[in-house]
């Protein structure tokens, strides 16, 4: 396959972890391209509803013409965060039946040069999820502090040679502004050691993670609609989140976990007070995809499916 651009990842495992009901209402907080909803609108039917979110505006002005004048389906433009505001505003607060989050950045993002999120592209270094919005990466590492970068690079993308890639982009930019992908990588690769520059994996991949990570406020992002899905979730409603790095996954992994248990000063008395019950009530273990998937779509091969559901 040659593109992975309308590949809906863990397809079958989605529609199975959000237990989908055919008059039930479910909420696409991540919809990309439209893969996943286009699938999760075929099992409703005519009394169900399906609410797509994105802030990008490349999403929404590609959103398949059968979804856009389906009357079962809206989509709205703005940040996954807004979730509960989107919901009560629809007055469907604690009435919705699933949640589906497929994180990260997608592959038709990753293919367009001008939206500066991959190194093997040239282009504006932005970065941004809503180019209309918020700081680009260019200018936001004009801006940071050498230290705030440091943490940043060793915090979102796990990178080792964090203070040797701070103090290259540093020095970098007091000479001119970081402003293309390819000029941002050239000076990671050369500030790493050597042996680093011969590994499969480029030496630019975590810093580019960091970066975006932090121009998108990603993980704030994350913990703020993950908190929300229990107001806006109904009792046996689904959250399913797909994470493809394990900053999400942990953050994921640890809501799930603290949620489907009682705090540690009620856990095994007989008569827990209802606001302190568990909220989630874990649903299998994390779900990887086969290696039937990863074949046909390699941007499968780190994604890992977690399922929970209001109790």
């Amino acid at each position: 396959m040659s593109s992975n651009e309308h590949v809906p990842v863990l397809l079958g495992p989605v529609l199975d972890g959000l237990d989908l009901k055919p008059d039930g209402c479910y909420v696409d907080g991540t919809f990309g391209r439209g893969g996943h909803s286009g699938e999760i609108l075929k099992a409703l039917n005519s009394n169900g509803r399906l609410i797509g979110i994105d802030r990008d505006p490349d999403a929404i002005a590609s959103a398949p013409k059968s979804l856009v004048d389906d009357p079962r389906f809206e989509l709205i433009r703005g940040e996954c965060a807004q979730l509960e505001t989107f919901i009560s505003e629809r007055e469907l607060l604690g009435q919705v039946d699933g949640l589906l989050f497929d994180l990260g950045v997608s592959s038709p993002q990753l293919d367009e040069a001008r939206r500066g999120f991959s190194f093997l592209r040239d282009g504006p270094l932005d970065m941004r999820m809503d180019p209309d919005s918020g700081t680009s990466a260019s200018d936001w590492l004009q801006a940071v502090e050498e230290r705030e970068l440091i943490q940043v690079l060793r915090s979102y993308g796990e990178e080792t040679f964090a203070k040797r890639i701070a103090a290259a982009i540093v020095a970098a930019r007091e000479i001119s502004p970081i402003e293309t992908t390819l000029q941002l990588a050239a000076l990671v690769e050369g500030a790493v050691p050597a042996k680093q520059r011969a590994q499969k994996k480029h030496p630019a991949t975590k810093t580019f993670q960091a970066i975006r990570i932090a121009v998108n406020g990603e993980l704030h992002q994350l913990q703020a609609v993950l908190n929300q899905s229990l107001r806006v979730l109904r009792k046996g409603g689904r959250l399913c989140v797909i994470s493809f790095h394990s900053l999400e996954d942990r953050l994921v992994k640890r809501f799930m976990r603290d949620e489907s248990r009682e705090p540690e000063q009620y856990r095994g008395m007989p008569d827990v007070p209802a606001q302190y019950r568990p909220k989630l009530k874990l649903i299998g273990k994390a779900v990887q995809a086969t290696a039937v998937e990863v074949d046909a779509n390699r941007r499968s091969r780190s994604a890992r499916l977690r399922i929970a559901e209001r109790c």
